[in-house]
């Protein structure tokens, strides 16, 4: 497939020298033999990628960055994935997704241009925001995901975006929250659909120009990667700075004052928040702030981080649920009393893998919480 061959080429892909690191640290291939990074570069660089386009566990991989960080010739593996998959679903193949297609569904409704969505009822009479501020809070999919699992888990999707408004509202911001604003697309481009994902950028864009907005915070580390990486920077939007909730906090930690918490945490590092920002510090310099929050570290922390097993409501099956298990059990294994994401997504998936009934429940029972809810109950006032 001569296309296969121009993404080889573009993301550097025929420097490959078959060491066989990116397979050797790959989470999926510790639990699928059959799925290797290696061997899906050597599909498209001696055969031009005929089988691969058709190979269901294109969908698996979880450009969580990891095979990036050990690459001694600096492939960009996890972009090849995403331009093979961008042919692979224009022929028609596709993967395996989770909750029926139902949430790659509504984000594919929300490229209709005349779209009304219920955006902002979570907003209520203990929050302050604004139609327009120099600051705007980026909701993202969280209404969506309060409606899909909040009557499944102990947890409120929407929790988060309260919290972080109320963060916000300590340090004097009234933040505007757009009543129409889409998902921000993240999803949809690492899958290939990236005529989708530039209509749900171009939509966000016109809101975001409408709100005259010069800061955009987000909780969600998917959004804060699109934000920063495919919104800004790809366009280069200077008018507009993005930041996550945890970079905010940190920089403002002078004004906070905490309450004593009495607490033992460990932090999975979203991908997108890590290896693909590289915002590793933030997160944790504002939990450490917070007398009697105690954080001790997984072995597998910062850039070694393991994600947390599926990524784009695709492909979530058995090698999922196995990384899944054996994220919270070393979770637990550092002793903590609660594992903190700063990633809605992550939880969600930690979640689903804890409503099993299996031997391995009670080693992969730990509490969990977002880094908005860890801050936001800790503030004294």
């Amino acid at each position: 497939m001569e296309m296969a061959v121009t993404e080889l080429k573009k993301n550097k892909a025929l420097l490959c020298l078959e060491c066989g690191k990116c397979t050797a640290v790959c989470p999926i291939s510790a639990y699928d033999r059959e799925f290797s990074p290696r061997r899906m570069l050597a599909e498209g660089i001696f055969y031009g990628g005929g089988d691969l386009i058709s190979d269901k566990r294109l969908w698996s991989c979880l450009t969580c960055l990891l095979c990036s960080e050990r690459c001694p010739v600096d492939v960009r593996y996890s972009e090849y994935m995403k331009g093979v998959r961008e042919i692979a679903q224009k022929q028609g193949n596709w993967g395996e997704p989770s909750h029926g297609s139902a949430l790659l569904h509504i984000m594919e409704m929300m490229t209709a241009p005349k779209l009304n969505q219920n955006r902002t009822g979570w907003i209520n009479g203990n929050i302050k925001t604004a139609e327009k501020s120099d600051v705007l809070f980026f909701t993202g999919c969280l209404p969506y995901y309060e409606d899909f699992f909040a009557k499944d888990f102990d947890f409120h999707p929407i929790s988060i975006a309260v919290d972080t408004v109320r963060i916000l509202n300590h340090l004097k911001i009234k933040p505007a929250v757009l009543p129409n604003e889409r998902c921000c697309g993240h999803d949809l481009y690492w899958l290939g659909k990236i005529d989708e994902f530039n209509k749900l950028r171009e939509l966000n864009l016109k809101e975001f120009e409408r709100s005259e907005a010069k800061t955009i915070v987000t909780a969600c580390a998917e959004c804060a990667y699109t934000l920063k990486e495919l919104y800004v920077k790809k366009l280069g939007l200077n008018s507009i700075e993005v930041k996550h909730i945890s970079e905010l906090v940190a920089e403002n930690i002078d004004r906070f004052k905490f309450k004593d918490q009495n607490l033992k945490i460990t932090y999975q590092d979203p991908c997108r928040l890590g290896r693909h920002l590289n915002i590793y510090d933030s997160p944790r310099d504002a939990m450490k702030a917070v007398p009697g929050m105690d954080l001790n570290e997984m072995p597998h922390n910062k850039r070694g981080s393991i994600c947390c097993g599926t990524t784009n409501w695709m492909n979530c099956g058995a090698s999922s649920s196995r990384i899944q298990k054996a994220r919270l059990t070393e979770a637990k294994n550092t002793g903590a009393d609660t594992l903190v994401t700063a990633c809605p997504k992550c939880q969600i998936h930690f979640r689903c893998s804890q409503c099993g009934k299996g031997k391995d429940k009670e080693k992969t029972d730990i509490k969990l919480k977002d880094f908005t809810n860890i801050i936001a109950s800790a503030i004294d006032g």
